[in-house]
């Protein structure tokens, strides 16, 4: 079984709090995904490389400044947003998605390790108010369909090193995709910064607003 020491191997400056926090997400969503099935069954031995380093795959691409708030859209059972909340304690996370069980889960989860930075709610993204510095999700849905639903939340002054916009994890051959959005974008891939094979498709789309 994985464990957390992975995560500590590629981030290696944690703080205790942080490590505990990770270490806590274990038994949380295992305990939680036998009453909602928010992660495949078969795929919570996997918990740390597929959900937890695969969200942290933004923070290789970008470090988010304290007091920057950052919207995850379809966050399901928390990612990337609650693996992301842990590593910047002072950035503001809003985490959303249109089930109410997932979002029971993403509440229960962020209370059961402390996390005093994430606020989790029930509600379609068309539907937020409020602009962000970044707007991050888990591959919920084709690009062109997403950027429709957030590209008037995006706020229009930027403090971080990239521009503020979507910071998009997706797999795949995206070249039909990225087309279609007519958008300019940067790929970062997540092979160059993880070793597992879990990476080798894997990247962060970068859509700067």
């Amino acid at each position: 079984m994985q464990t957390a020491d992975l995560i500590f191997s590629y981030f290696p400056g944690l703080t205790n709090t942080q490590k505990e926090q990770f270490v806590g997400l274990y038994s949380l969503y295992s305990e939680w995904n036998e009453k909602i099935n928010v992660i495949s069954r078969k795929d919570i031995e996997n918990l740390y490389v597929n959900h937890v380093l695969h969200s942290l795959g933004i923070a290789k691409v970008t470090t988010f400044k304290p007091g920057a708030s950052i919207l995850d859209v379809g966050t399901g059972g928390g990612f990337p947003g609650i693996p992301l909340a842990i590593l910047f304690p002072d950035t503001q996370f809003h985490l959303v998605d249109s089930i109410g069980k997932k979002i029971t889960v993403v509440k229960n989860v962020a209370e059961g390790i402390g996390l005093k930075n994430v606020k989790a709610e029930q509600i379609r993204a068309e539907q937020i108010k409020g602009e962000y510095d970044f707007i991050v999700s888990r591959a919920v849905t084709r690009l062109k369909e997403f950027y429709g639903w957030i590209n008037r939340k995006v706020k229009k002054d930027s403090s971080h090193t990239l521009f503020n916009g979507i910071l998009y994890l997706k797999g795949g051959d995206l070249d039909e995709e990225l087309a279609e959005l007519k958008r300019p974008h940067q790929i970062f891939a997540l092979s160059d910064y993880f070793k597992e094979e879990f990476f080798e498709t894997k990247k962060v789309v970068y859509v700067p607003m």
